[in-house]
């Protein structure tokens, strides 16, 4: 079949690159496409979604797969659908799972699905006077709308609760996604992702990762759009695998259809691990990125077959396959970033890494035939290994010998997952 993927990063970059891996796959399209997906696919350079539509009309496109969350939360699954076309992804308003975090959480709520306590704010004052009455700090703070991974914000003192709820709701952090907001509990815990395949009765869950949200190693600094991930995690027991599939991914989808909005595309689950077991931090309404980067090399069934189940709601009875081992992201990032970037640094050992890792570009361009930098996240350089160790220091070595002036990366990815083997190893010693 013929696929068009719809995006220009690091994630499009990995789906297209296990796409073309696909049996059922025999030619793969990518709109608006990068120099880097060039490389590996038919890139048309269209931003229109009619001319994308007409295109994919003309070229008799099988299965169109979007990539960014903005382009699902605006119902381009509808327009897909509505012309004949089939789409991997769900509807406008099965997107506001992630498109509103009023949504999910009053969703949660009513169907009790284990989530932080929270309330929701449009009014300034109001908000002020409830973090006012807060005895425990520190409290999480979420844009309501889409702020590209970046719209939370843990207050560690009602001082700074009081000015994030001013900068938001003024619009002037995070625009109009700001102006509604969720204040809800600091859940205490280690935090991962779990996504599955959904196609709005059944959800297939894929093997767990982790981001790193933060700029600076040690989870410090400012939230970015993710540092890097692994996969599989090894926080996750055969029985608390079952809990997240009873308690949480059954249930939503369930709900969803309840609510006349079934969930078809892949569903990103954002959990927190606490004391009284997983709760849902946040849901995504596509692919996580980082998180696709590591999870996609471990995977061995047939993506484009999976996801044409998606769409077409034949999904029930498939049995996903994956390659034993691990997979760690180091996502490789300009100066200035997450507040701004920098661009046109001359990038120098791609190739040399690629010797040893993939690399997936998320913000590069070419200039003069040399790819130089033109984004905030710049490329994710993945090691795939035996062991979390091997694939952590492949990873390192493939950020090591790529240069350029100014890059920026974490040094402790997958250090967590790491630490969590080596107390499993005492543990069965003592």
């Amino acid at each position: 079949m013929k696929v068009l993927v719809l995006g220009s990063g690091g994630r499009e970059h990995a789906l297209v690159w296990k796409l073309k891996q696909s049996p059922s796959v025999e030619e793969v399209y990518v709109i608006p496409g990068s120099d880097a997906l060039a490389d590996i696919a038919h890139v048309v350079p269209l931003y229109k979604t009619e001319d994308i539509i007409d295109f994919a009309k003309l070229m008799k496109i099988d299965l169109t797969v979007a990539g960014p969350e903005n382009i699902l939360v605006e119902g381009i699954a509808d327009l897909f659908e509505q012309e004949g076309l089939t789409f991997f992804g769900p509807s406008k308003a099965a997107a506001q799972i992630e498109g509103s975090k009023q949504f999910a959480k009053n969703l949660m709520k009513k169907y009790h699905i284990p989530t932080a306590d929270y309330e929701t704010f449009t009014d300034r004052e109001k908000a002020i006077s409830y973090i006012q009455q807060q005895k425990k700090y520190p409290i999480v703070i979420k844009a309501d709308g889409l702020a590209s991974g970046k719209g939370v914000v843990i207050a560690e003192t009602e001082k700074a609760a009081i000015e994030t709820v001013n900068a938001m709701i003024s619009g002037a952090a995070f625009g109009k996604a700001g102006e509604s907001i969720v204040i809800e509990e600091y859940m205490e815990g280690e935090e991962l992702s779990v996504l599955g395949f959904a196609d709005g009765e059944t959800i297939i869950p894929m093997i767990s990762s982790q981001d790193h949200k933060r700029i600076f190693d040690d989870d410090k600094g400012l939230n970015t759009g993710g540092m890097g991930a692994y996969a599989p995690t090894v926080l996750l027991t055969e029985e608390t695998r079952k809990t997240i599939r009873e308690t949480i991914l059954y249930p939503v989808m369930e709900a969803m259809k309840k609510e006349g909005v079934p969930f078809k595309g892949c569903l990103y689950t954002g959990l927190m691990m606490t004391k009284d077991g997983p709760k849902v931090v946040e849901f995504n309404c596509r692919f996580g990125d980082p998180e696709t980067e590591a999870i996609l090399p471990l995977l061995e069934s047939d993506l484009g077959e999976i996801m044409m189940s998606c769409a077409k709601g034949t999904l029930k009875g498939t049995t996903l396959q994956w390659k034993e081992g691990y997979a760690v992201d180091v996502v490789l990032a300009s100066a200035g970033y997450p507040i701004g970037h920098s661009t046109g640094e001359k990038i120098r050992g791609i190739k040399w890494a690629e010797k040893e890792c993939l690399v997936f570009h998320s913000g590069t361009k070419k200039k003069e035939g040399k790819y130089v930098v033109n984004g905030g996240r710049v490329l994710n350089v993945v090691g795939v290994a035996a062991t979390l160790k091997e694939a952590q220091e492949k990873a390192y070595y493939g950020a090591s010998v790529i240069q350029w002036e100014g890059m920026q990366y974490r040094h402790d990815i997958a250090d967590k997952g790491l630490k969590h083997l080596l107390d499993k190893e005492r543990e069965k010693k003592s």
